[in-house]
Parts: C-alpha cells; sequence; structure tokens
C-alpha cells in the first residue's frame, strides 16, 4: 500500500492529515486520489466507513479559490451523511478559509439562504439543493465539482429525477465523482449520461470476514421481543445497532426496550432534525447503548466502535442485509450480526440466503426464556407484520432445511393470502378500514 505522499498530495495537506491522524490511505483513497488530481471524472465501488469522503477531497481542496462562490457540490441522501461529510471537509480545508455549507430539509431556510453565496463548498440533500435552485438562492455556474455520493441510495429514495434536474444545471465542462456501494441500473444510467469517460474503481469490504460471526435465531412471533431483550442481556457489548424495516416498528421497539432497562433510541426520518443531530452525538459519545433505526437513516453512518447489529426485521434484500451488517468487525475488531426470524419474516430472510456468499449459522433460543408483554399503541400490532393472525407452532412451519440455498420452493401453504393482509386476519373489520390501515402497505415506508 502506498502513504498519502506517494500519492501526489502537498506538503500542506500531508500536513493536515498528520494532525487530522491519518497515517496511512484506504484502498479507495489510494484507487481515487491520483485520478481525481489529474481531474479525471470517477466511479468509485465502496461501502460505508472505507473513507470515500477523504478519497473525493484531497484531489479537489487545493483547486477551490476563495471568495467565487460554489464550486464543489457533494449530494447525499441522507442529513446525517451530509453533516458527517461536512464535518470531515470543515477539518480538512480549516487552513484554506474555505467555507462549507451544508444544506438539507427539516431546518430553518434562512441561514443556507444566507451562506450559500459565501461558500466555495456545498454539500446537502437533493430535495433542498433542488428546492435552492428553484428558488434561485444557488447559483451552480460556476462549479467545478460534482461528487454523488451514496448514488445507489438517493436512487432507492426515488430522488433520481432530482439529481438529474439538479445536474442539468451543473456546468457541462466540471469533473464529476460517484461513490456508490452497488452499481444499480440507475447508477450505471447517470454514469452514461452524465460523466466523461469515467474511471471505475472498486474498493474490498472495509469489514473483515474473518471476524464477523453472523446467526439467526428462529422463534415464535409472541417471543420476537422476548428473545431480543434476551440476547441484549445475554451478549457482552458495547454499542449496538438495532434494524428496522419501518419507522413505526422503530418507535415501538425503542418504548419497549426503554420499558425493560435498556438505553435505547430511534432514529429515522420521521425526526426533527435537531433531534436527529442530539441522538446521533449521544450515540459516537456513548452515553446511547443502542441505537434502533431504519436503512435510510443509517445509510452511510461512519460509527465507530459497534460490537453488535441485530436485524429485528429482516430486509427483502441480500444487499440490504450486507449493508447493515457492514457497520461491525470493521478495521480489525470483532463483530456480531445476529437476526431474529418469524414466519413473517421467511420470504425476506429466503432472499437473503440465496446469496452464497454469506455464512449464516442456526441458533437455538432457550425455551424457558422469560416471556415479556410489548405494549404497542393499537392492539392489532404484533412485533411482525401479520398482527394477530397466524399463531401456528414455529416447529411445524420451518424446519432447518428451510432456507437452502435457491430454495423456490411453492409458499402458498406456509402463506395464505388471509395471514398475508396487512391486518392478519381479518376479525370483522371492513374493507375501508383494511385499506386504511396505518400498517398496510401502502403506509410501509
Amino acid at each position: 500500500m502506498k502513504s498519502f505522499k506517494e500519492l501526489g498530495l502537498s506538503k500542506k495537506i500531508l500536513g493536515i492529515l498528520e494532525e487530522m491522524r491519518f497515517t496511512s490511505p484506504t484502498e479507495i483513497q489510494e484507487k481515487a486520489i491520483p485520478p481525481s488530481l489529474e481531474g479525471k471524472d470517477i466511479v468509485g465501488s465502496s461501502a460505508t466507513g472505507s473513507g470515500k469522503t477523504l478519497a473525493f477531497t484531497l484531489g479537489i481542496i487545493e483547486k477551490l479559490e476563495k471568495g467565487k462562490g460554489p464550486q464543489l457540490l457533494v449530494l447525499t441522501p441522507t442529513r446525517e451523511l451530509a453533516c458527517q461529510i461536512t464535518k470531515v471537509i470543515r477539518n480538512l480545508t480549516k487552513q484554506y478559509a474555505l467555507k462549507v455549507t451544508e444544506v438539507y430539509g427539516g431546518v430553518s431556510i434562512s441561514p443556507q439562504i444566507y451562506n450559500i453565496p459565501k461558500s466555495e463548498i456545498i454539500v446537502g440533500t437533493p430535495g433542498r439543493i433542488l428546492d435552492h435552485l428553484e428558488r434561485k438562492t444557488l447559483d451552480l455556474f460556476d462549479l467545478k465539482f460534482l461528487v454523488l455520493d451514496e448514488a445507489d441510495r438517493m436512487s432507492d429514495m426515488g430522488f433520481l429525477p432530482d439529481v438529474k434536474k439538479i445536474i442539468s444545471q451543473c456546468p457541462i465542462k466540471r469533473q464529476t465523482s460517484l461513490f456508490s456501494a452497488t452499481i444499480s441500473s440507475d447508477v450505471n444510467y447517470i454514469t452514461k449520461k452524465y460523466m466523461k469517460n469515467p474511471e471505475f474503481i472498486s474498493a474490498e469490504s472495509y469489514v473483515d470476514p474473518s471476524k464477523l460471526i453472523q446467526y439467526y435465531y428462529d422463534v415464535p412471533k409472541n417471543l420476537k421481543f422476548s428473545s431480543i431483550v434476551y440476547l441484549l442481556k445475554k451478549e457482552k457489548s458495547k454499542l449496538i445497532m438495532i434494524f428496522c424495516n419501518t419507522r413505526m416498528n422503530s418507535d415501538s421497539l425503542t418504548l419497549n426496550l426503554k420499558r425493560y432497562g435498556f438505553e435505547a433510541e430511534a432514529i429515522h426520518g420521521g425526526l426533527a432534525q435537531n433531534k436527529r443531530s442530539r441522538l446521533m452525538e449521544g450515540f459516537h459519545k456513548g452515553e446511547i447503548h443502542i441505537l434502533v433505526c431504519t436503512d435510510v437513516a443509517a445509510r452511510g453512518l461512519d460509527i465507530k466502535g459497534i460490537s453488535h447489529v441485530y436485524n429485528y426485521d429482516i430486509p427483502k434484500t441480500s444487499d440490504e442485509y450486507i449493508h447493515r451488517i457492514g457497520r461491525t468487525a470493521r478495521a480489525g475488531k470483532e463483530g456480531l450480526a445476529i437476526s431474529i426470524v418469524t414466519d413473517n419474516d421467511y420470504e425476506n430472510f429466503r432472499n437473503v440466503m440465496r446469496d452464497d456468499s454469506l455464512k449464516i449459522e442456526r441458533k437455538e433460543i432457550p425455551g424457558n426464556i422469560e416471556k415479556l408483554t410489548p405494549r404497542f399503541s393499537n392492539e392489532g400490532f404484533s412485533n411482525g407484520r401479520h398482527g394477530r393472525g397466524d399463531r401456528r407452532n414455529t416447529s411445524q412451519r420451518f424446519s432447518s432445511g428451510r432456507f437452502r440455498r435457491g430454495d423456490r420452493r411453492d409458499t402458498s401453504r406456509r402463506f395464505s393470502s388471509n395471514s398475508r393482509r396487512p391486518g392478519g386476519s381479518s376479525r370483522g373489520r371492513d374493507h375501508r378500514t383494511q385499506r386504511n390501515s396505518r400498517f398496510s402497505k401502502r403506509r410501509r415506508y
């Protein structure tokens, strides 16, 4: 591996990196900095926590001119990631007297309107950036550099139309860098339409597979909450991330964990930005032990010292599963990824297990664990998405061979049309009530 000096960086930047205690480049930095210095467009495939911010910033800093308005625009999918990137760039550029402004929704727009014209670097989310462009409070006429970070997640969240509108207002003559964990069809479309002969680079996972242990537990629905409480008490852990598929599940799980004495907080897109910022600061400092989150809120966050990742709800794809468990077992440290599977999760878990690269061992929850009764705001809401319906015995519907690779057996016997309905068994509910239920598919985003 090369040193920062061998990558062609100036003495001033090398001094800044030394002050920030960066001793050697990561793989993505080693591969991205040289073409960035040469002015080439870059498409980088790399996971969260691999050092992408330095990778796209170090080759640009000394090309920015003080007092010339916005010259670098960094687009990110979430507010937390925008804040995180802004903090790193400010530390890198403080000796150059360059001003960095973060631009995202959920906060007052007035300070942003005031700061944008005075800034050389803008870091923001597509929605608010587009808002400023439409208000004429952001001018990209002098933009030299465009960075799309977590491009696949921006596409997944429906930001692609906004991103295209933003790019259309950027000068044709610019340097564009795109970073993405996966190169989806949408990401590939962006590279072909908006980038000039980009150099494709990739970095291996920042997670050490030899240090990451993966388990799953198959449990009845009525023991799902009891099981995670049992595991949280049993496992010796530092910082913990628990993933849920919806905001509602995140909030409900958090409230119930607090009832049983756990220092847990939920983070998702429904929270005000100031509260999200306070929660993240508390988690970084170790004041909050457990962070219960959705995929959208957690994407791109680089948090050190996470020892355990729990999947309380199973993600729909193996890619999402890999993104989740990639929060632990970093930088040579050990980590544990634990999934709690009920019959509601079988379809998703089969999708995850079709990835041959994943080695997930089955474990058993003791039969004598304390049975806890979680409280929920609606009596029809259960730990999974099926409500009160389908209380079949787990051992009958789930065998050790259920998740064999490539298993495509018909699931109609295990998942009846009645149990698939968002409200569970109807119990006399009329059609309108089921359609407008806050647990329906239309509201599960």
